[in-house]
């Protein structure tokens, strides 16, 4: 089988998942380990008046019970939130960070109160029913543009972009102006992995050890080091083995990591945690909650000559890690695919008393596209100009290419309306009337909708290793990190394309912050982009370094040296030598030249500069029962630029997954607090829904590739292209099947109560 770039080689790693092996954190089993349970808050803001643990501490089996007058006498700080400074806010920010455990007030509905830990689970448990809490409690507020009871402004930060005066003379001399409110509501990650950390802390050098679900190893040790315990970072090791899906969720850090470090240092003993699945709707990072109102100003062509946004974030009852990206993401993208020449958008992030919000894939992409998609569709209604049309006349055009947005970012390539043509005809476009008419002789009616997206890509840099050992196979230390997209399977094929080796010899080494010595993690579709650039670069330097170490052994000049499919040969003979031969010289105890330097490895880093902006088009069919409002969605047809393919099969999994959940939070997905108490109304998966495999069709999915100049690879990124585009597709045609019943707008999620009473003519529930 060919290995190779551009090959659609199934997962390495799915043999041991599928057949049990996987070595997740519950999976692991320490001498003498603890296990820990968390009191957390039923109430959304309420004084902690007293504490009464005493008749827990004295409960079999009962190691500890932690509280925030402990966490306070031991002098632990609160978790930090580095994504939100100079340069992210206009003007200062109001960072309120939490501490891993309440201290004197609970701020949210499942904010940890105590941290029981026991010689057993069960035993914690109980133990924990019954730790008594004095609450006193307090005004609750769950709406970010609310002011928040505890303080005048409940507001982080805000951040404006863009030309006010330019934008305000663009609508000056407009047209037609259309307008739009709307709520892109919040959503939960619910990776198939719930949450679970183990720690460990051992006395004989002072070192913690953390064993954890996450998706960005070094960047958990920089907080939990810094922020939490105040301690050299070398004094922290994070561990992270194979991790059941994070979503962005899992990519901060959560009072439970602290948690176990803290009891394991006290009780000189490891201590696990493990979330239930309700526990982890209400204490994991939430995503989206974004208010938002817009204007878009049209010529009498048809052309849009100005967008104004005003929007309103919601972080939750503290910020994050992550806490600024999506608010800051959504902001600079509102150009989208178009040439709009003037834009001004302010959006201010405030604290409400609900579960703490951060980046969900997509990362204000989807809000940004789902605003400006929803503007299209209305400004081509208002103006009877097909939407098709519309939007073909407000394309960035490739030959404007490099183009820069009124907010700043410059795309470097994209074939913006040759995607949407793709989609069109791959979703037979042409042939709607027939199936329409098929539908509706059923009872039922069908719609289509289009949403064409762009979003950022590939943030940071990052630095990758490419080690042989004497035996000839290969280990990549990778700074990126895996959790579920299958970087074992392609940096393995990347290396074995470059460098001609073995694909079964290649090695990923990830996720220890003992053996990885710098790494960013995985996010923002920035792996093979960032990562596997800077791979390219060490592949670079190990054939720089073989063809010296080559040179000598064939008794050549360095310059007559040259390399191809795995060999170094001498120019203009038949002498050549394997790369893995190389290697193995490369460690000879005697007689190897010193100077050529021990072993065969390479470095590389590479730093994304202004990253790079995937796009592509997405087309949706759904059929609506008009008696019940029910809603199926029976054709999806995606045409993305990813740039340069790497691995087909991959990538379509990745297209796949994101489409499932972006149109999970078009039709069902919905996290609902009560508005008077701040309690979680959606806190389990009775009443939190999850699309399942039979609300999906499958998925008709093409390529339109233009390569990106801004890597050596010319990828662009690929993770999250399928959520930026499905909500707005499928809602779209959602209004499509029941306009000719006069609806024009509906909220997300559209389910069947809230598509029936929009049919009703009622106010939506």
């Amino acid at each position: 089988m060919n290995h190779g770039v551009g090959q659609p080689v199934p997962r390495s790693e799915d043999r041991r998942f599928l057949t049990g092996r996987g070595r997740y954190v519950d999976d692991l089993v320490l001498p003498r380990m603890a296990h820990g349970v968390v009191l957390r808050s039923p109430h959304a803001h309420a004084r902690i008046a007293a504490i009464d643990a005493s008749a827990a501490r004295a409960a079999p089996g009962v190691l500890a019970v932690l509280t925030g007058e402990d966490y306070r006498a031991d002098g632990l700080g609160s978790i930090p939130c580095l994504s939100v400074g100079d340069g992210t806010a206009t003007g200062p920010a109001r960072l309120a960070p939490g501490p891993a455990i309440a201290l004197d007030a609970a701020r949210h509905v499942g904010a940890p109160v105590a941290f029981v830990v026991a010689g057993t689970r069960e035993k914690a448990l109980d133990a924990a029913e019954l730790v008594a809490v004095d609450y006193e409690e307090l005004p609750v507020a769950v709406d970010a543009a609310a002011t928040w009871p505890q303080a005048p402004d409940n507001r982080c930060f805000a951040v404006e972009m863009g030309d006010r005066d330019a934008t305000e003379a663009a609508f000056s001399r407009a047209h037609r102006i259309v307008r739009l409110a709307l709520h892109n509501n919040r959503i939960a990650a619910v990776s198939m992995e719930p949450r679970g950390a183990v720690g460990e802390y051992d006395t004989a050098d002072g070192r913690y050890r953390l064993h954890l679900s996450c998706q960005n190893p070094h960047r958990v040790r920089q907080l939990l080091a810094q922020g939490v315990f105040g301690i050299p970072e070398s004094r922290l090791s994070v561990i992270a083995r194979d991790v059941g899906g994070g979503f962005g969720m899992k990519g901060g850090v959560f009072p439970e990591d602290a948690l176990v470090l803290w009891a394991a240092r006290r009780l000189d003993r490891p201590v696990k945690w493990i979330a239930e699945r309700s526990e982890g709707m209400a204490s994991d990072t939430h995503a989206r909650d974004q208010r938002a109102t817009a204007e878009m100003a049209l010529d009498g062509d048809g052309r849009i000559v100005g967008l104004r946004v005003d929007a309103d974030y919601d972080l939750g009852a503290h910020p994050a890690a992550g806490a600024g990206v999506s608010p800051v993401h959504s902001t600079t993208l509102y150009s989208g695919v178009y040439a709009i020449p003037a834009i001004h958008a302010t959006t201010r992030a405030a604290y409400t008393n609900t579960a703490w919000t951060s980046p969900y894939r997509g990362a204000g992409r989807p809000e940004a596209t789902y605003l400006l998609e929803r503007l299209i569709e209305i400004a081509a209604r208002e103006t009877g100009i097909d939407a098709i049309e519309l939007r073909r006349r407000n394309f960035v055009a490739p030959a404007a290419m490099p183009y820069r947005t009124p907010l700043g970012l410059e795309y470097d390539s994209g074939e913006f309306e040759a995607v949407m043509d793709a989609a069109l005809a791959l979703a037979d476009w042409d042939g709607f009337a027939g199936r329409r008419a098929e539908t509706e002789a059923r009872g039922r009616l069908r719609g289509r909708g289009i949403a064409c997206y762009l979003e950022s890509a590939a943030l940071s840099n990052e630095r990758m290793e490419i080690r042989f050992d004497a035996s000839g196979s290969v280990t990549v230390v990778a700074g990126t990190f895996s959790h579920g997209q299958g970087h074992e399977t392609v940096y393995a094929q990347m290396v074995s394309d470059w460098l001609g080796v073995d694909f079964a010899s290649v090695r990923l080494v990830q996720g220890d912050t003992d053996a990885v010595s710098i790494g960013r993690g995985t996010f923002g579709s920035r792996s093979m982009t960032v990562g596997g650039s800077a791979l390219r670069i060490a592949a670079d330097k190990v054939i720089e370094k073989g063809g010296e170490i080559a040179a000598w052994l064939l008794e050549a000049a360095g310059d007559d040296i040259a390399f191809d499919a795995g060999a170094f040969t001498v120019a203009g003979t038949d002498r050549a030598v394997g790369i893995v031969d190389v290697a193995k010289a490369a460690y000879a105890p005697f007689g190897f030249p010193a100077e050529l330097g021990l072993g065969l490895e390479g470095i590389g880093d590479y730093a994304a500069g202004g990253g790079n902006f995937p796009n592509g088009c997405q087309i949706a069919e759904v059929e609506v029962d008009p008696e019940t409002g029910a809603v199926e969605l029976v054709r999806l047809s995606a045409v993305d630029d990813v740039g340069r393919p790497l691995n087909p099969l991959l990538l379509a999994g990745q297209i796949h997954g994101g489409i499932a959940q972006g149109a999970g939070q078009a039709l069902i997905e919905d996290m609902v607090y009560d508005r008077d108490t701040g309690q979680l109304l959606t806190g389990s998966l009775m009443d939190y829904a999850l699309p399942r495999a039979d609300d999906l069709p499958s998925f008709g999915l093409g390529m339109h590739d233009v390569p990106t100049s801004t890597n050596p690879l010319g990828i662009k990124g690929a993770g999250e292209t399928g959520t930026v585009g499905a909500a707005p597709a499928v809602v779209h045609a959602i209004l499509d099947a029941i306009a000719p019943l006069g609806v024009a707008d509906i909220a997300m999620p559209a389910t069947p109560e809230r598509v029936w009473r929009a049919i009703q003519g009622l106010a939506n529930g």
